[in-house]
C-alpha cells in the first residue's frame, strides 16, 4: 500500500513538475515569438528626377492626396482598430544623400531602444543615433546587402495632428 501510494505520488509529482515547467517555457518561446518588432511599414522612399512631378502625376492619375512631403497613407491598426496608422510615400530628388541606392524603405517597430541594443548585440551596423522628435523615434541600420533602411517608433497621435496643422490631408 506504501508503495503505491510513493509511485502514485511520484507520478503525481513528476506530471505536475512537467506541466509546471512545459508551461514556462511554452510561455517564455511563445513571448519571444509575439515580441514585435517590426509592425508595419512606416514609408517608402525613393529617387526621381523631379519629385514635384512625380507628386502631381500621382495625385492626377492615382487619386494620392500629396503635400510637401509626398503622401500619406491613413489605415486601421491591426491589434486596436480604434487607433489609426500612418504610411509615408515620398519621392527625394535624385541627388538626395539621404539614402544611397534608389530607395529606402522605413519600417515602423516598437520599443526602438531596446531593438537597436538587440540588433548592436547581434552586430547589424547601427548608421546613426536614435533621433526623437514629435512624430517619434527614427534610425538607420545597414542591412546585410548594404541598403540603409529607416526605422521608426511612430506617435501616430502627433502624427495625425501634424497633419492636420499643416492641412495636409490623408490616402485613405
Amino acid at each position: 500500500m506504501k508503495k503505491v501510494l510513493l509511485i502514485s505520488l511520484a507520478l503525481t509529482s513528476s506530471f505536475v513538475l512537467g506541466f509546471a515547467f512545459n508551461n514556462l517555457i511554452t510561455r517564455k518561446s511563445t513571448e519571444s515569438i509575439n515580441e514585435r518588432k517590426v509592425t508595419g511599414i512606416g514609408g517608402i522612399f525613393f529617387k526621381c528626377k523631379d519629385p514635384r512631378k512625380v507628386k502631381e502625376w500621382y495625385q492626377i492619375h492615382l487619386g494620392l492626396n500629396t503635400n510637401q512631403y509626398g503622401a500619406v497613407f491613413e489605415w486601421k491598426q491591426a491589434l486596436d482598430s480604434t487607433k489609426k496608422g500612418f504610411t509615408q510615400w515620398s519621392p527625394f530628388s535624385e541627388k538626395t544623400k539621404y539614402f544611397d541606392k534608389e530607395f529606402m524603405i522605413n519600417y515602423r517597430v516598437e520599443n526602438m531602444d531596446a531593438l537597436v541594443e538587440e540588433l548592436r548585440k547581434n552586430g547589424v551596423t547601427i548608421a546613426d543615433s536614435i533621433v526623437t522628435d514629435e512624430l517619434g523615434k527614427f534610425v538607420h541600420i545597414i542591412d546585410i546587402e548594404g541598403n540603409k533602411v529607416e526605422l521608426w517608433e511612430p506617435n501616430d497621435v502627433a502624427c495625425e495632428n501634424y497633419g492636420k496643422q499643416h492641412n495636409m490631408p490623408t490616402t485613405k
